[in-house]
């Protein structure tokens, strides 16, 4: 049987494949089972300095398993371990959005409901000019999981992310990155190496310090702006105390590029 998940390792990056190509890579428990762990082990290595979460045969991921929804089998232990069993694995998304380092993500193909939802999840996203994107959820009659609305209210609003989830058009890339959901928009042929490429870049930077950058963004949703800054000068200083920030301020007045260790 394949690997639900492949996991590749190139110069620090973490490539996280979803494999279920003959189903356009879509959402089985199974996958998310693996995927979950994936993302757990990618957060916690130190060895990790950069996600890079891409799907296999030219398709991101169409979104949850609509054939296995309907089976009676999914509603054997009611609605309360449906829900459990939802939450536990949306920790995907979860960590994705919060883990101490930066995660991409590929779009190619397509990018619905909860696949979007996870696409939507990462710091960044590069996508195909011709990759469709939609959150698909209504078409379905279901409400959305996997943070996605969360994402899309931070990232265009609320009206937008109205319009967005209650009408389910289908987006290029080109439409994703005029309201600012794609990072980058490339031409299918050169994807694969452009996703690559910006993910490898970001690996080669200072991890601790990208950590601590996507700490300030997140709380800054929810902190006032005296427990902000509170947070912010603790996270300033605690950089200024790593090997990174020396090799930083030593490469700036030798006038050559900053070898970072994450340290």
């Amino acid at each position: 049987m394949n690997q639900l998940v492949i996991e590749r390792r190139e110069q620090g990056l973490l490539i996280l494949t979803m494999n279920r190509p003959e189903r356009r890579n879509a959402l089985s428990a199974e996958m998310l089972d693996a995927l979950l762990s994936a993302t757990e082990r990618a957060a916690s290595d130190r060895g990790v300095r950069a996600v890079l979460l891409k799907g296999a045969g030219g398709t991101f991921s169409v979104g949850g398993d609509v054939k296995s929804m309907a089976d009676p089998q999914e509603w054997q232990g009611g609605l309360e371990a449906l829900t459990d069993s939802l939450r536990r694995r949306a920790r995907i998304s979860e960590l994705l959005h919060e883990m101490p380092k930066p995660t991409v993500a590929m779009i190619d193909g397509a990018a619905a409901g909860a696949g979007l939802s996870l696409a939507l999840a990462c710091d960044f996203r590069i996508a195909g000019a011709k990759a469709k994107m939609t959150t698909a959820f209504v078409r379905v009659a279901l409400s959305g999981d996997f943070g996605g609305s969360y994402f899309l209210t931070k990232l265009v609003g609320s009206a937008k992310a109205r319009e967005l989830y209650l009408t389910s058009p289908v987006m290029t890339g080109e439409d994703a990155h005029a309201l600012g959901l794609a990072t980058r928009v490339v031409p299918e042929e050169a994807l694969e190496e452009e996703a690559l490429s910006f993910a490898l870049e970001l690996a080669t930077g200072p991890t601790l310090t990208i950590g601590y950058i996507k700490a300030n963004i997140n709380i800054a949703e929810k902190l006032s702006l005296k427990e902000h800054l509170d947070q912010e000068s603790l996270h300033h200083s605690r950089c200024m105390a790593t090997d990174d920030h020396k090799e930083a301020a030593s490469a700036f007045l030798e006038k050559r590029r900053a070898v970072f260790s994450a340290r």
